[in-house]
């Protein structure tokens, strides 16, 4: 649970106490499942987001899948960064690469299988004690990227876990399931369906939108998931000089808690009255509900993804941003009305210092 000095937000694991932080690449809490070849990162939970998600990523080799399984209550994401991922969802089964999406709501049989040969996924679940999972059917793990030969029988160390994770965890495995095959992409997997329903989403695809010089490009909406919360793809530069950036002043989610990962570039947050936090590729920015902040682009192109637990930097760039028809970012930023952000901020219930 180190942290890297005064002055400095970066920790290798989540605090043990509700606070803002950034944890470093390849950190975080990290357990293993005896057999599975996977580690799980856990960046933020329950004690961090008061019960509203967890978030954490995974590193794994070609493995055995867990198992057909549901949650009565638990939404599952799945974004992956490397490698490849064969995930049944549903009555659908698709092999996910690189910048792929997927979501699953509750009562949905779903399975994720590693097909490396060195995979990695970002993760969400809500609500954020279903993590507990992880930590009751795993072992704390102390290597560098995770556990390639081991190979223990994964079915034999969860079958002795199922009526207590079926009882205590929201994890109800499916005997004789007969799955759906695996089929390529179609139409349907680029767009983000309206409502709660299971889906899974092409990389590249889906809605843009571009609020002054902020583009964004969401996974996920509250809009699908009755609230709880959204993920989208912030890009932006440096070279915009911080024109129509609509996060360069501090701004107040009062309930919504927020985690930034930055996947190319260099995103600078700065908490009210805190020093200036630079955070690098593969570092993530764990931002609690209340905390006043604004963010910055330190780099000619930055990319990063958020995290909120409701209505957070997505439904401001959605709400005052308009669609937006390229698919990379533009020479010139359109012109940002301060008087409409300051309304649209206040609409959503955001203060604005």
């Amino acid at each position: 649970m180190a942290s890297a000095g005064k002055g400095s937000l970066k920790w290798t694991t989540e605090p043990a106490t509700g606070e803002s932080y950034v944890v470093s690449n390849f950190e975080g809490e990290r357990v293993t499942i005896p057999g599975s070849k996977t580690v799980y990162r856990i960046l933020a939970s329950s004690k961090q987001t008061q019960g509203k998600i967890a978030v954490f990523t995974t590193g794994g080799v070609a493995g055995d899948a867990p198992g057909f399984h549901y949650h009565n209550e638990a939404h599952d994401v799945f974004l992956i960064t490397k490698g490849f991922l064969k995930l049944w969802n549903g009555d659908k089964c698709r092999i996910l690469g690189p910048g792929d999406f997927a979501y699953i709501p509750p009562t949905i049989i779903h399975n994720p299988e590693p097909l490396g040969p060195h995979t990695e996924t970002f993760g969400l679940v809500a609500p954020g004690d279903w993590i507990d999972f992880f930590r009751y059917i795993g072992e704390p793990y102390s290597g560098t990227v995770t556990a390639e030969f081991d190979n223990r029988n994964i079915k034999e160390h969860i079958m002795g876990k199922m009526m207590k994770a079926d009882r205590d965890y929201d994890v109800h495995f499916v005997r004789d399931y007969h799955p759906p095959e695996v089929k390529d992409f179609d139409e349907n997997d680029s767009v983000i369906p309206e409502g709660q329903s299971p889906y899974y989403l092409k990389a590249n695809t889906g809605p843009r939108w571009l609020a002054g010089s902020v583009l964004s490009r969401p996974f996920v909406t509250t809009a699908q998931n009755g609230g709880k919360f959204a993920i989208t793809s912030l890009e932006s530069s440096k070279d915009y000089e911080s024109r129509g950036n609509v996060f360069s002043r501090f701004l107040t989610f009062k309930n919504t808690d927020h985690c930034f990962s930055v996947q190319e570039g260099v995103l600078i947050v700065k908490l009210k009255d805190g020093e200036e936090q630079t955070v690098r590729e593969g570092e993530t920015a764990v931002i609690q509900a209340g905390q006043s902040f604004s963010l910055s682009f330190g780099s000619k192109y930055v990319r990063a993804w958020s995290i909120a637990s409701g209505d957070g930097v997505e439904t401001v760039i959605q709400t005052i941003g308009k669609p937006f028809k390229g698919f990379v970012l533009p020479e010139e930023p359109p012109e940002l009305d301060d008087l409409e952000l300051a309304e649209t901020l206040k609409s959503i219930g955001v203060d604005l210092d």
